[in-house]
């Protein structure tokens, strides 16, 4: 007899999303947490990002802003704020970016779940 495995709840995914952002761990989060097929949304005054669909994508659109980045200061998140099918987190970064100098960025994330995986992510900027 075949087992069905578990599908998590939107808060359990909140949940866990937010232990791995505490803990640092955002490739983790991606593998555990996403489908294969979700969407990375940024808004249209994003610089050097852009909109990408698929998760290889979205993993390859972070490690770009990671070569945009010289140096991490610090970084922080809220607590999730389930509704629905959709987690809302405020987070921010204090970072140096190559060739613009030192800046915080502050921004809300969006994550949109089906079937107990992250579909879509969006941000506010």
């Amino acid at each position: 007899m075949a087992t069905q495995e578990a599908v998590m709840t939107t808060q359990e995914v909140a949940d866990r999303l937010y232990q791995l952002f505490e803990e640092g761990k955002w490739d983790e989060a991606q593998d555990e947490l996403f489908s294969q097929d979700a969407k990375s949304i940024e808004p249209p005054n994003s610089p050097g990002l852009h909109s990408v669909e698929g998760l290889d994508n979205i993993k390859k659109k972070g490690e770009m802003f990671q070569s945009m980045v010289e140096e991490m200061h610090g970084g922080w998140n809220s607590k999730p704020i389930v509704a629905g099918n959709y987690i809302a987190f405020s987070m921010g970064m204090d970072c140096t970016m190559k060739g613009a100098g030192r800046m915080k960025m502050d921004e809300i994330a969006l994550y949109e779940v089906k079937d107990g995986k992250i579909v879509r992510e969006q941000f506010f900027f």
